[in-house]
């Protein structure tokens, strides 16, 4: 039955949700799931085939070089693997699924509409002192949006090009319009503390002072997992942020270590040294896996690091 799944629909993969691991499955040594606590260190669901690779894994990750946390489930919970899991990393770009996440959440409640208009600005203010500060096109990996500044764009355009684009003026947009504080509630909310968003991205004098956006893959995964089971707001709201999840156009990670074709649901990261991934996979059957990297020897490498663990973890459990 599991193997039915393959190339499941966005519908399909949130039907999982009855069928799926729910947390309580034993892991090796017998100790049930009991939270990011119980995942420190390196811990696998007693599965005799990803037991078997983690030697080679283990070899990949210590020849690189890098620093690396990964955390890996299946769905049905019959395979996991939790490395360094509940180690902090620089966000970048991956705390943006928890603005996206905040922003349904606030359209359920009829807080806002996703087709509510929102002026373009390029002004934030520091959470050091609130002073004010501009993002820079040329640090960012969207351009258009700032010669847009004036007009308006649609809530739900501003999510597509957060995601799919990953640009951080429209994040910034986002932000304010949420609320941090809302945007933080709800990663408590869907028990993914490991993600600590603070900040505006590109504030300088909050960067200076180590007041960052971080994460850490268990957050992660909890939250990819909410939406892949249709419960980070509701069915309806995840079968939409898994879409668009799926237009995601950085495709050198996690896709790239994938058979061709295979559909992904995921979000990037990067800033200097940084590299991440956190996706979603229609495989058979899905699962989610996050992998967070830093200090690979270049951006080249930190992306082919993420598509070689995919890989090796993609064979050895399908």
């Amino acid at each position: 039955m599991i193997r039915s799944f393959a190339g499941a629909a966005p519908g399909c993969l949130l039907a999982l949700g009855a069928l799926a691991y729910s947390g309580s499955t034993a892991r090796a040594g017998g100790a049930p799931y009991a939270g990011s606590a119980a995942h420190s260190g390196t811990v696998v669901a007693p599965d005799p085939r990803l037991a078997k690779a983690l030697p080679a894994l283990e070899s990949t990750i210590g020849k690189s070089g890098a620093e690396v946390a990964v955390a890996f489930r299946t769905l049905d919970g019959r395979s996991e693997w939790w490395r360094r899991a509940d180690e902090s990393f620089h966000a970048a770009s991956t705390m943006k699924v928890a603005v996206l996440i905040e922003l349904y959440r606030q359209a359920r409640h009829g807080d806002l509409r996703l087709d509510e208009p929102l002026t373009i600005r390029n002004e934030f203010h520091s959470l050091v002192d609130g002073s004010p500060f501009a993002l820079d096109p040329q640090d960012d990996d969207e351009t258009e949006l700032y010669r847009a500044v004036g007009e308006t764009r649609t809530l739900a355009q501003l999510s597509e090009l957060m995601i799919t684009v990953s640009s951080n003026l429209a994040t910034n947009l986002l932000m304010d319009k949420l609320g941090v504080d809302n945007i933080r509630a709800g990663v408590h909310a869907l028990g993914a503390d490991g993600m600590n968003v603070r900040r505006d991205l590109e504030d300088g004098k909050a960067f200076e002072q180590g007041l960052n956006n971080t994460t850490t893959a268990s957050a992660l995964l909890r939250l990819l997992e909410a939406i892949a089971r249709g419960k980070a707001v509701d069915p309806e709201s995840s079968r939409q942020m898994l879409a668009i999840l799926e237009r995601q156009t950085v495709n050198d990670r996690i896709p790239a270590g994938l058979p061709p074709g295979m559909r992904v649901a995921h979000k990037t990261g990067e800033i200097t040294g940084i590299r991440h991934d956190a996706a979603i996979v229609f495989a058979a059957p899905p699962f989610v896996l996050v992998v967070l990297t830093r200090g690979a020897s270049s951006p080249e490498a930190g992306s082919a690091l993420i598509a070689e663990i995919t890989r090796q973890l993609y064979h050895a459990t399908q």
